[in-house]
């Protein structure tokens, strides 16, 4: 083949079922797409196309052959779109979507970020609803927990585990747990899934003194900031992510209890459409939340 112009000519053909839409797409005239594919199919001594008055199809070479040549055109448009996000500083609006507690490790960084790059512009959307990340046109998303969506390209950014606390106050006024099965004489703040309506389960080591463990329920909510305000007002023991209770837990007005008991550790994820390239802005923060907000672990995918 001496050029790609034949292969090109091809591929258009074959996706438009045409010569006339594969010229339009091309910007040249229908007689010089079909010579371009004559050539190729020349140069390769096989039929690609077959030819009537009414309409072109592919042959059973042909179809074999378009699958090879569209997946070296895509190739080839990365190679170039690469090459050209490589000159482009980031820039442009960028919309993320996060979880409501997630300002609590990203807001920290912000302003190392925003000086970094000052030609991103961030919005940010603050949602505990699960959003189309394509259909709602955003352009990174950061949840924790397993990934289904397999249109979306994924980075693990850290762990996070569950702690047990309550308030200074409440263990003065009733005591600390000190097994599993204390905590059923216990107040208990449990934590509803806003996207399920279902109450999450406390994931506790095993104890062979606790057969089934009954949590008494004082207090029900759906909102992560709410439970961290309501353990700290003293209304019971809560089961929180570490990083929401670290600052009220530094402060003293929250302590643990339980410690080594529980085994539920959780995974933060930067999810962004499954574009065979990454957009500089996207890039850039992505590599950013990745070292800044939860240093120390690892955050290969």
């Amino acid at each position: 083949m001496d050029s790609l112009s034949g292969v090109i000519s091809f591929v258009k053909t074959a996706e438009a079922l045409s010569f006339i839409a594969a010229a339009r797409a091309m910007g040249i005239s229908a007689s010089a797409v079909g010579k371009n594919v004559a050539k190729l199919e020349a140069s390769l001594n096989v039929r690609l196309l077959h030819r009537s008055t009414r309409k072109v199809s592919l042959t059973a070479e042909g179809e074999l052959f378009y699958e090879r040549c569209r997946k070296i055109l895509d190739d080839l448009q990365d190679a170039r779109a690469m090459l050209s996000h490589a000159m482009q500083e980031p820039r442009g609006r960028l919309r993320v979507s996060l979880p409501t507690i997630g300002y609590r490790f990203l807001l920290p960084h912000m302003n190392d970020f925003r000086r970094a790059y000052p030609e991103i512009e961030l919005e940010l959307d603050f949602n505990d609803q699960l959003v189309d990340v394509i259909e709602e046109g955003f352009d990174v998303v950061i949840r924790s927990g397993g990934l289904a969506d397999s249109k979306l390209m994924s980075r693990r950014l850290g762990p996070f585990r569950f702690v047990l606390c309550a308030s200074p106050g409440y263990i003065q006024r009733n005591g600390r747990p000190g097994s599993l099965n204390d905590l059923e004489h216990h107040d208990c703040l449990r934590y509803r899934f806003a996207t399920t309506g279902k109450i999450m389960d406390w994931t506790l080591s095993a104890d062979p003194a606790v057969t089934q463990l009954r949590l008494p329920t004082a207090l029900t909510l759906n909102n992560m900031e709410a439970m961290l305000m309501a353990v700290i007002e003293g209304h019971g023991i809560a089961y929180v992510p570490d990083f929401l209770a670290r600052q009220a837990l530094a402060e003293g007005r929250l302590e643990t209890v339980l410690d080594g008991h529980s085994d539920d550790q959780g995974q933060f994820w930067a999810l962004w459409p499954s574009n065979r390239h990454l957009s500089p802005k996207i890039r850039v923060f992505v590599d950013f939340a990745a070292e800044r907000f939860f240093p120390g672990s690892t955050t290969k995918s």
